[in-house]
């Protein structure tokens, strides 16, 4: 099935900055918990993100990322993930992080 231009521009795709990661013992997959500054106008959000295989903890504070923030929240255990990070998924699962090549303001969006 084809996506329309229209369909595509309903997705709201911004960048943000990770400023907190905590381990998710409690997923299924292994995972952790980002909390994620998409600036002023959006505000913080947290999101699950099965990123474990290629990221420690400390690796992933500051870093940019790209996510979309207009899925409907999703009750993960007893957490709740207000977006989605995206990234690039290998064949064994292992995800690599989107982000922009340099650093831009949060909540700059993705088009």
């Amino acid at each position: 099935m084809d996506l329309s231009w229209e369909d595509f521009e309903k997705t709201e795709m911004h960048v943000g900055t990770i400023i907190g990661v905590n381990d998710f013992p409690e997923a299924r997959k292994p995972a952790y918990q980002l909390t994620i500054d998409f600036g002023p106008e959006i505000g913080i959000r947290k999101s699950s993100a099965q990123i474990t295989k290629r990221y420690q903890k400390e690796d992933l504070l500051n870093r940019q990322i790209v996510a979309v923030v207009n899925f409907p929240k999703k009750q993960i255990g007893k957490f709740m993930s207000e977006c989605l990070v995206l990234g690039a998924v290998g064949i064994e699962g292992d995800v690599v992080l989107l982000r922009p090549d340099f650093k831009v303001d949060n909540g700059l969006r993705i088009g």
